[in-house]
C-alpha cells in the first residue's frame, strides 16, 4: 500500500472520530421532547439528511434528504439544495403539527450547507 493512500486513510478516520466525538460533546447538552424535538443533520460529500426526532421515545417523526423526489432533481449547488431540504423538512414538521425545535448540528461546524438548512427551515416556519 502506497503512504499516501495509509495517510488519506488515518486523516479521513481521524476527522470522523473527532466529528463524533463533537457530536456527544453537543448531544449531552441537547435532547427533543414531545413538545420541542431535535432536528439532527447529517451530511455527507454529496448528500444532506435532516431528521426531527423525539428523543424521549427514540422516534422520527419527519425527515427530508436530498435524496427526496422533491429535490433530487433539481438543478443548484449543493448549499441551494440544502436550503430546499430546509423548506421541505419545515413543510412536513407543519403537516405533524410541529412548530419548535431544538437544532442539533451533528458535529458539524454551523457554515456553508448546514447553516443553509437551518435558514431554510426558519423560512418554512421553524422556530428554533
Amino acid at each position: 500500500m502506497a503512504k499516501t493512500t495509509m495517510l488519506a486513510r488515518k486523516a479521513t478516520a481521524k476527522r470522523a472520530t473527532s466529528r463524533a466525538r463533537r457530536h456527544l460533546r453537543v448531544r449531552k447538552k441537547i435532547s427533543g421532547t414531545p413538545e420541542r424535538p431535535r432536528l439532527v443533520v447529517f451530511r455527507s460529500s454529496k448528500h444532506i439528511v435532516a431528521q426531527i426526532v423525539d428523543d424521549t421515545r427514540h422516534h422520527t417523526l419527519v425527515a427530508a434528504s436530498t435524496l427526496d423526489r422533491d429535490v433530487r432533481g433539481g438543478e443548484g449547488t449543493k448549499t441551494e439544495k440544502s436550503r430546499q431540504v430546509g423548506e421541505l423538512l419545515a413543510q412536513r414538521a407543519k403537516d405533524a403539527d410541529i412548530s419548535s425545535v431544538v437544532f442539533d448540528r451533528g458535529g458539524y461546524r454551523y457554515h456553508g450547507r448546514i447553516a443553509a438548512l437551518a435558514d431554510g427551515a426558519r423560512s418554512g416556519g421553524l422556530e428554533f
